[in-house]
């Protein structure tokens, strides 16, 4: 199976997606199953932060704590993290119910994160 990492590569970030050991993808995963302008509003927020290197707006972008971040297109939800090699790696994914962001999916972008590292430093990560 060919996998899709990069969701966006600018000047400044790629932004990629995480997969599993078993090569699956819920952020990605997530992201299919939006409608097109859904899509756009994500990739617009990749294309900036990709481009420009940052995000000011902390509606559109903002950290989490733990090292954890999250695009907002509204209502959705994507968790990140920056990696070395100005790489962000979005975890997963979900629209936005209440206000703060639920501790289980906070705890997922960190596990998701742990086993990246893991991976990467094992070379065995990428295909």
């Amino acid at each position: 199976m060919i996998r899709e990492y990069i969701a966006y590569k600018g000047a400044a970030f790629t932004i990629e997606w995480y997969y599993d050991s078993k090569g699956a993808s819920p952020a990605f995963q997530y992201y299919k199953a939006l409608n097109a302008v859904e899509r756009i509003k994500l990739l617009r927020l990749l294309k900036r932060i990709g481009d420009a290197g940052e995000i000011k707006d902390k509606t559109k972008f903002n950290y989490e704590g733990d090292q954890i971040y999250a695009f907002k297109p509204k209502p959705q939800r994507f968790l990140c993290f920056f990696f070395t090699g100005k790489k962000i790696i979005m975890t997963n994914a979900f629209c936005k119910k209440q206000q703060k962001l639920l501790k289980s999916d906070k705890e997922k972008a960190l596990k998701y994160k742990i086993d990246f590292e893991k991976r990467i430093n094992h070379g065995d990560y990428y295909e």
